[in-house]
């Protein structure tokens, strides 16, 4: 196994890079981010933190691909006969999907927690909220790449084809784009919710976004839903996170009153009488 992960992360993955694909990687990720307006050239530690999220794309799809992947399969086969696999699959696999989207956004969260971390965990939840989407900037640009240039070698792809199927020959890039969305918006969620200090909540919440999305796979192989009425489902449930996500960037903070703010410094500064100086 050991030596199947690392043909993946050397030749595999690799394989069939394309400056279309690679191209079409960047500029899904320039729009998205651009909702967001990243302070990338006020603060360039930001680009650390976009690098850290591709670095760790390969690495997550790569432990969930193959260790995960195989130990997963394996309790199945010993918890559940083939028949009830195949049967309840559509259930089975929550679970699953779920446990790698904790993965894949666990990755994703790694140099924002570094940040949080080196400052003192106390951070701006705006400012953890783009740091969140700038990592999930970073790992899904490197994601989207493999997956376009893959979707251009399986399909031959060309604007012949565009011209002959119409959408069908688009979908690959329509998925891609939203799937991209979703990943910068899901780990600026978490972001958020790390600075606001209920980081462990967000983080599952980061991983149910995963779990929304890729369940239309098994969807789609159980004949559920289309494969168009998937990708619908994607770019309707990318453009509800990434709006609460922005809603959230937006939300102005409360401020208190200015008597009340100081009220509250005095009552902070004055020490506490003992109980003898009371009774006094």
């Amino acid at each position: 196994m050991l030596q199947e992960m690392f043909t993946f992360l050397t030749t595999y993955y690799w394989s069939n890079a394309s400056i279309l694909g690679w191209g079409l990687a960047i500029i899904f990720g320039a729009i998205w981010l651009a909702c967001y307006r990243p302070p990338l050239l006020s603060k360039p530690w930001l680009w650390a933190v976009l690098a850290g999220g591709a670095i760790l794309a390969p690495i997550a799809i790569v432990i969930t691909s193959f260790p995960l992947a195989y130990g997963v399969s394996k309790l199945a086969a010993y918890l559940w006969s083939q028949e009830t696999v195949n049967s309840w699959g559509w259930l089975i696999s929550i679970p699953t999907i779920f446990l790698f989207g904790l993965i894949w956004e666990g990755a994703k969260l790694v140099p924002v927690t570094i940040y949080w971390w080196r400052k003192n965990r106390d951070i701006e939840p705006k400012l953890g909220l783009l740091a969140g989407a700038v990592a999930g900037g970073g790992f899904g640009i490197l994601l989207i790449q493999w997956a376009n240039n893959f979707f251009i070698a399986d399909t031959n792809w060309s604007w012949q084809l565009v011209q002959t199927q119409g959408f069908p020959a688009l979908s690959g890039f329509w998925e891609s784009f939203f799937i991209l969305g979703l990943s910068v918006a899901s780990t600026a969620l978490a972001g958020w919710g790390i600075a606001k200090g209920w980081g462990w909540k967000f983080f599952l919440l980061a991983a149910f976004v995963y779990l929304v999305t890729n369940y239309n796979t098994v969807l789609v192989s159980y004949g559920l839903v289309s494969s168009t009425q998937a990708e619908i489902i994607i770019a309707a449930w990318a453009l509800v996170v990434v709006g609460v996500t922005l809603w959230l960037r937006d939300r102005k903070p409360k401020v208190l009153p200015k008597k009340l703010r100081s009220r509250r410094r005095k009552s902070k500064a004055a020490p506490k009488k003992s109980r003898a100086l009371r009774k006094k």
